[in-house]
């Protein structure tokens, strides 16, 4: 029997969404890996782990039921010691580990860990240089003597993965398939490696479609997209995510032949190339069935295209959305009219400030009804004022990691609209 994967829309009544509670990898978070790592900061890891099983508490006593990526991971590779070896085996290869000698050592490590989810657990850690026996000088290479992480660290041979609680990123799934994405960072790749896994081999979700692939040369992330509706998807052209990756997404849903999604257009939205605006979700996320929150900072530059088929077989058809964007997201959402609701309201600072702290990046679990971080008073209140039931969650290190609940979510199942 097959999971059933079912998401074309943002705000429909969510029933099962999957999340990372953060681990042990933020412990080998360091002043010296922090830029690499794509953090800004330290989160405090017992105040992270606390913010982040209030979330999920707050979502089950929603009715949502909440999955862990470790778990399904560790259901995947559980009693199968062939498909622990091979996920081992192309996990280090992804980790970039040099000398023979290191290489050696850090699979004598993982495979010392006789349980599946403390292996499952170890890999997103990362492995530490003091954790291995490399024997004496004599025996090494040069690579073993002074190879680093990827993440360039000395003390770390095998880099952690802290941005892995942010689920909404590494793949997603539309409609009953997956994209498993292409990832902008080094660090950040192997993290689908885990998804890859969990769709081809586990029990209930093996051999699901699959609409993106994960070793594409065209970067394309999970905060940069949103299913708008069955046939209407959105995806930000970003830091992130590139245009040539929406060309490549929408050739193959567009031609994808009988097991394709019934996606009939792509509205790509070119927002600013900025470290503060890496994902569209982080300016622009669906609150309701005919209202949006969006941060103020994007309207400067931004430009909407809609992409559909062309006349032959691969060909696209670009049309570009010159009417502001109330009237392109009426367009592509089939209503006479939208709210656009400003992260921030009137004020330039607090919009700037509670933009960079994900007051634009919300999770609807119904229409109007949406998870916010508590910090963002300013656009809570407006929200709030605007008639929406809003579920605070407190963030005070969770959002250290650059996002919100939106960006901590990966729904697997919605009602329809």
């Amino acid at each position: 029997m097959q999971a059933r994967l079912n998401v074309h829309n943002e705000i429909g009544r969510l029933r099962q969404v999957m999340l990372h509670r953060p681990g042990d990898e933020l412990l080998n978070l360091s002043p010296s890996n922090l830029e690499p790592l794509l953090f800004d900061d330290i989160p405090f890891l017992q105040t992270a782990q606390a913010e982040h099983d209030t979330f999920a508490r707050m979502l089950q006593h929603e009715g949502v039921q909440v999955i862990y990526l470790e778990d399904l991971l560790t259901q995947t590779l559980a009693g199968d010691a062939w498909l622990r070896r091979q996920f081992r085996d192309d996990y280090l290869r992804e980790s970039g580990v040099a000398g023979a000698r290191t290489l050696a050592a850090v699979r004598e490590r993982l495979d010392d860990i006789e349980d599946t989810r403390a292996f499952v657990d170890k890999v997103i850690c990362g492995v530490r240089r003091d954790e291995l026996d490399l024997g004496h000088a004599g025996s090494l290479e040069l690579a073993d003597l002074v190879g680093t992480a990827q993440s360039g660290n000395p003390d770390l041979v095998v880099d952690p993965m802290p941005n892995l609680y942010f689920t909404r990123d590494n793949f997603t799934v539309v409609g009953n398939g997956v994209n498993l994405n292409s990832m902008y960072s080094v660090t950040r790749r192997r993290e689908t490696l885990l998804g890859y896994y969990i769709f081809t081999y586990h029990p209930l979700y093996r051999d699901t479609p699959v609409w993106y692939a994960r070793n594409s040369p065209h970067r394309l992330e999970g905060g940069d997209f949103l299913n708008l509706s069955e046939r209407t998807v959105a995806i930000g052209i970003s830091q992130r995510t590139v245009s040539s990756a929406i060309d490549l997404y929408a050739k193959n849903v567009f031609w994808g032949g009988e097991q394709r999604p019934h996606i009939e257009e792509v509205y790509a939205f070119l927002i600013p190339d900025t470290r503060a605006m890496m994902h569209l979700d982080t300016v622009f996320t669906q609150v309701d069935v005919d209202a949006f929150l969006y941060h103020p900072g994007i309207l400067g530059t931004l430009e909407v295209f809609r992409v559909t088929r062309g006349a032959r077989v691969g060909e696209l058809c670009i049309e570009h959305m010159d009417q502001g964007l109330d009237k392109t997201l009426a367009r592509a959402m089939g209503l006479d009219a939208v709210r656009l609701i400003r992260c921030g309201g009137s004020d330039p600072i607090a919009a700037s400030r509670e933009q960079w702290n994900d007051g634009s990046n919300t999770l609807a679990v119904s229409p109007g009804r949406v998870f916010v971080y508590q910090r963002n008073a300013v656009t809570n209140d407006i929200l709030y004022k605007e008639g929406f039931d809003l579920l605070e969650i407190p963030s005070a290190e969770l959002s250290r990691g650059r996002g919100g609940p939106h960006c901590m979510s990966m729904p697997f199942v919605r009602d329809e609209l």
